[in-house]
């Protein structure tokens, strides 16, 4: 007769029970948690940097991009790693060129001289990736001919109106340089310098990428000048074509009218 052995009632030896994994319950539990503590810790953050700008610099402006915009503060704040000082120091800087420039004080009709020109435009749809698009047609540029600062300006303006356009939980707009055309009368390192120098200082972590489109070979000994000033935002710059352009970063319902296919093409 085989011998039998019963286990308590609910109790069960199997090798699967044993080595069975904990719910996934407890890591959903632990993952919320770490989440939370982090939103925690990032309120902290955000809210000692707008103390030290109350106590420090409260000749800067309140209100929307001022020193106690909670959103313009993490946006600092994920730039300079979440450090407190480094992010308070660069927001003082930031703010104070708001004001110093008349960043809320430019419009298109205040920059229409320019605009009209066509040199620079925010398109009307997003990229595939979701992001606003800046472009810029080199050719249009012609920096013996148009002033300097009104060029600059016209460039503020656009960089607010793309980020305006972003979609919730999108930061980033992509920027698109039409180099077909570009000669020598259109090279401008001065204005290429505030360009590096707006977005690194006062939109850091804004622009996603940056495509250099049908770069012509005259192009070649700017881009060596620039490329050392644009230090990690180099990474950011792609050398493509037209055709890369309308095939990966747009659909055929989207693409802007310069870059479609000849036989699509509907300037405007």
């Amino acid at each position: 007769m085989a011998l039998s052995f019963s286990y308590p009632t609910g109790f069960s030896f199997s090798r699967s029970a044993r080595c069975r994994r904990p719910p996934l319950r407890i890591f959903a539990a632990s993952s919320e948690n770490q989440i939370l503590q982090s939103s925690i810790d990032t309120r902290k953050l955000i809210l000692e940097v707008k103390g030290k700008l109350e106590e420090e610099h409260s000749y800067l402006p309140i209100g929307k991009n001022g020193r106690d915009d909670e959103d313009m503060i993490l946006w600092f704040l994920k730039d300079r790693k979440f450090s407190v000082e480094e992010a308070v120091a660069k927001l003082t800087k930031a703010i104070k060129w708001r004001q110093d420039f008349g960043v809320s004080m430019l419009s298109e009709d205040s920059v229409k001289s320019l605009y009209n020109t066509g040199k620079a435009y925010v398109h009307d749809f997003l990229d595939v990736n979701g992001r606003p698009v800046l472009v810029v047609v080199a050719s249009k540029h012609f920096p013996g001919k148009q002033d300097a600062t009104e060029n600059e300006r016209l460039c503020v303006h656009l960089i607010e109106k793309a980020l305006s356009k972003c979609p919730p939980a999108t930061e980033e707009i992509l920027g698109i340089f039409d180099l077909r055309g570009f000669s020598t009368d259109n090279g401008d390192l001065l204005f290429l310098k505030f360009l590096i120098d707006v977005f690194y200082y006062y939109y850091p972590k804004r622009l996603g990428q940056v495509l250099f489109v049908d770069a012509p070979f005259v192009f070649q000994p700017i881009w060596q000048l620039v490329r050392p000033l644009l230090k990690s935002y180099a990474s950011l710059v792609r050398f493509c074509d037209a055709a890369t352009v309308r095939e990966e970063y747009f659909t055929q319902d989207t693409v802007p009218a310069a870059f479609k296919a000849l036989g699509n093409r509907t300037d405007t």
